[in-house]
């Protein structure tokens, strides 16, 4: 229990303490801990020089000593009313403070992980063939993604404009979302040395959520032979709050069966990390889905080590992310392409019809889950608004 008041049904409550970064007017961006309907300044409550730097990527470097000492001084504060006179007055309405982009990104990378998502894509594709490639039960697939346009929820959404066919050019006609959940790097790897799939823990700090906007008919151009370029990397948005993987020992589940024997280095049945997280998307604040993140075919451990078994080291400040997150169940998938089945069937809104995201389309992403004695888990939102392509011509 805290000595705070906290809202009925909050999801960040004690057993959460997620980490952002926050401005008030006229100061300085550092390190803050959600707690309720409030945020504490951590550069002010500790006197760390590490949480006033604007960035996560200092304290993450620390590593996972680090990062738990914290966590049990961030509980005793806010549990023992013996604090309360001093931690109080460094508590600030959320409503009244500018989130910012959690972490500096280092690198940035994709994957494709929901067999529900690919084989969707594959029946809308390749219609008469295996709607899974080859490949993809053995290895988790990805792309390496744009670091440098990962934004903070709320970054307005330009409309990309590109070539979207032989000597055609204008702006994307079929701009979609991906429901997605990220993974952040804190603790960096030695160059050439595979991180094990037992070693998750000891490397990734916490958990976010993403949403990676796609201008599918950009991607469907131009990702033959070496895969998606233009069509994602104009930008990537990312919640204001890091869960730390301390808050989700609650939300560990066994991943779905596996269709063959994995290589050792992916196979985490020792240590499963599947997480029992449910996503919620909304257009215009009207629900569209539900996707189920528990049912993703590769963890985030087999992801880890997937990323770094030729050797390619992890630096603090990576971001990877799960692709998008689909289910079984027509309300269960995580982007409009699948929703709509690739325009064939419009959702039904209550602003009308929808395939693709029209220019003042609001998309909100939320998630939870279930955290120790039946509390509950939240991330808080990724949140973006399509604005107009700026004019312009290729030259």
């Amino acid at each position: 229990m805290t000595w705070l008041d906290l809202p009925d049904g909050t999801g960040f409550g004690i057993t959460n303490l997620p980490y952002g970064i926050f401005s008030t007017p006229g100061t300085a961006r550092r390190t803050a801990v959600a707690i309720g309907d409030r945020v504490l300044d951590l550069a002010a409550a500790t006197g760390d020089p590490v949480h006033a730097t604007g960035t996560l990527n200092a304290f993450m470097a620390r590593g996972p000593a680090a990062w738990g000492a914290l966590r049990r001084q961030l509980t005793a504060w806010l549990t023992d009313p013996a604090h309360r006179a001093a931690i109080e007055p460094l508590l600030s309405p959320r409503a009244d403070v500018t989130m910012h982009l959690p972490i500096e990104v280092a690198d940035y990378v994709d994957f494709y992980s929901s067999r529900h998502h690919a084989e969707n894509l594959g029946r809308m594709f390749r219609p008469g063939t295996p709607p899974l490639t080859p490949n993809w039960t053995h290895l988790p697939i990805a792309y390496h993604g744009r670091a440098g346009t990962v934004r903070v929820s709320g970054t307005p959404v330009i409309r990309p404009a590109g070539q979207l066919g032989a000597a055609r050019f204008g702006p994307s006609e079929r701009l979609d979302i991906e429901a997605e959940v990220g993974f952040v790097v804190g603790m960096p790897s030695t160059p050439g040395e595979p991180v094990p799939v037992d070693a998750f823990t000891a490397h990734v700090f916490g958990v976010c959520l993403v949403n990676d906007w796609s201008a599918r008919d950009l991607q469907a151009w131009e990702y033959v032979p070496l895969g998606p370029f233009l069509g994602k990397s104009f930008l990537t948005s990312v919640s204001a709050w890091v869960v730390p993987l301390a808050a989700l020992e609650a939300a560990r589940v066994a991943p779905p069966a596996r269709d063959v024997e994995l290589l050792p280095y992916l196979d985490d049945s020792a240590a499963p990390w599947g997480l029992d997280l449910t996503l919620e998307v909304r257009l215009n604040g009207e629900l569209i889905s539900r996707p189920p993140f528990k049912q993703l075919y590769w963890t985030a451990p087999q992801q880890l080590a997937h990323l770094t078994v030729n050797g390619a080291s992890l630096r603090t400040g990576d971001l990877f992310a799960s692709g998008t997150v689909s289910g079984p169940a027509g309300d269960q998938y995580g982007s409009l392409i699948e929703l709509s089945w690739n325009g064939t069937a419009p959702l039904t809104l209550a602003g009308g019809a929808r395939s693709f995201l029209e220019d003042g389309d609001v998309v909100t992403i939320t998630a939870t889950a279930p955290g120790p004695g039946g509390t509950r888990i939240g991330f808080g939102e990724v949140t973006g608004t399509v604005t107009p392509a700026p004019r312009r011509a290729p030259a």
